[in-house]
């Protein structure tokens, strides 16, 4: 199987534990990298050293888009400290107009698009080329539609942040491409543990490089405070599995529950959620996940990666 990866890989550690399993899961080709929101390639350049320690340097690598459409700036920030990235790591700038080829390039393949960042790139290609996200599946992480469950963090629409950095995007992609949606609510049931240290450190260096950014992030980011005052989640909890899951869907993975439901996106302000409306376009959601068998099949899949 094909897959194109559209990521932000270099905020939230989630997207490099999502590209190491795509890395290692079993009969699956990564055909493009592309990276959004990408201020002078840094993001290209931890996508490259991922793949380097890996040996994985095959994969062709593109920056896209440096700022978000809606408002022409870079969201947040992208920790570039010793205990996310132990080496320097150099910016892999690339010249405009890249990304969308490779982009292309991929949907040619009949590569299946997996968006794990904002929707940028995306819609940008949209733009310029109308119809192209029509050829292809598109999966997309983000577009929170309903609560999470009961004992998650009671986080909406406001924490959806792919589609938050880009209304703008979101929404043209919303609009254009054969669609899965893998909403935030769902998704906050599968975790990064800290039980799971001791596969990643015995994973090669990409596995090591995921369990130091996971306990970096979790110290960073009060993880264990969050645990305790939810009783849904793990008492050892690093991350949220937010882009694995996204590109399990993609993979076909047997532990997605999936259904259609016509979603409208609504523009609340500044913020953009997505309701069940019956003029609303016809979109696959992921309603459901079996998150033992996601946890196994990660682990597994960032061992074949780490150690090929």
């Amino acid at each position: 199987m094909k897959i194109h990866l559209d990521t932000d890989l270099g905020s939230d550690t989630d997207d490099a534990c999502a590209l190491a399993m795509l890395l290692g899961w079993p009969d699956v080709e990564l055909v493009g990298i592309t990276t959004a929101i990408d201020p002078g390639g840094r993001r290209a350049g931890y996508v490259n050293h991922c793949l380097s320690l890996a040996g994985r340097n095959d994969i062709p690598v593109a920056a896209g888009a440096e700022v978000s459409l809606t408002t022409r700036q870079c969201p947040g920030g992208i920790p570039d400290d010793e205990r996310y990235w132990p080496s320097p790591v150099r910016p892999r700038p690339s010249p405009p107009g890249a990304a969308l080829d490779l982009l292309d390039r991929s949907i040619n393949q009949g590569a299946t698009i997996v968006a794990i960042g904002p929707c940028t790139n995306l819609a940008l290609l949209e733009v310029a080329r109308p119809g192209e996200l029509a050829r292809v599946p598109v999966v997309m992480m983000g577009g929170s539609i309903g609560p999470p469950d009961e004992g998650l963090p009671p986080w909406g629409p406001t924490m959806d942040w792919n589609v938050q950095c880009d209304t703008q995007a979101a929404r043209i992609v919303a609009a254009s491409a054969q669609l899965t949606m893998v909403p935030v609510e769902v998704t906050l049931r599968a975790h990064l543990r800290a039980a799971h240290l001791p596969r990643l450190n015995a994973a090669g260096p990409l596995g090591q490089l995921l369990a130091r950014q996971g306990s970096a992030h979790a110290e960073d980011n009060n993880m264990s405070e969050l645990a305790r005052t939810h009783r849904g989640l793990p008492d050892d909890l690093l991350n949220f599995q937010y882009d694995g899951v996204a590109c399990a869907v993609a993979l076909g993975w047997s532990g997605a529950i999936l259904g259609e439901v016509r979603l409208a996106p609504v523009l609340d302000g500044d913020v953009l959620r997505f309701e069940a409306d019956e003029r609303g376009r016809p979109t696959r959601v992921l309603l459901d996940l079996d998150t033992a068998d996601f946890t196994e099949r990660w682990l597994v899949a960032v061992a074949a990666a780490g150690l090929d």
